[in-house]
C-alpha cells in the first residue's frame, strides 16, 4: 500500500549533534525545559523519544551519568564525615526518618532487663 500525503507539518526529528545535546542537558533539564530549548513542546519532545528512540536513550543517559557523579560526591562526604551528607544518604537511601515515636509506651515488659555501663577515661 502506498503512503498517503495528507499534507501538514513534517514530524520533528533531532540530528546526531541535536542528541548529543540531549545527553549534555539531560543532567539539568527536566523534558519541558528539554522540549523549550529545541523550540518544541513537551508533547512534540516525548513524540519525537517514541520515533527516535536513540534520543530517549541520550536523556536516560545523561541523566544517569549526572546522578552518578553527584551521587560519589555525596557519598565521599558522607565518608569524610559530612554530617548533612551521612542524614542525607541515610535518609534518601537506608528508609531513616527524624519522626518521632507513633506508638510508644509508658510501661516497660517485664522481661526487659536495663544494664548501664559507665565509661571513665584512664586516670
Amino acid at each position: 500500500m502506498k503512503d498517503i500525503n495528507i499534507g501538514g507539518r513534517p514530524p520533528k526529528r533531532l540530528t546526531e549533534t541535536d542528541i548529543v545535546q540531549v545527553e549534555a542537558l539531560s543532567a539539568v533539564c527536566t523534558k519541558g525545559m528539554m522540549a523549550r530549548f529545541f523550540n518544541m513542546s513537551e508533547k512534540t519532545f516525548r513524540a519525537v523519544e517514541k520515533r527516535q528512540p536513540e534520543v530517549f536513550t541520550a536523556y536516560r543517559r545523561g541523566r544517569a551519568k549526572a546522578i552518578a557523579e553527584i551521587g560519589s560526591i555525596l557519598l565521599q562526604k558522607a565518608v569524610d564525615g559530612d554530617m548533612r551528607a551521612i542524614q542525607f544518604y541515610l535518609k534518601t537511601q537506608a528508609g531513616w526518618s527524624d519522626k518521632a515515636c507513633q506508638k510508644c509506651s509508658n510501661t516497660a515488659p517485664t522481661d526487659t532487663k536495663w544494664v548501664i555501663e559507665v565509661v571513665r577515661p584512664n586516670a
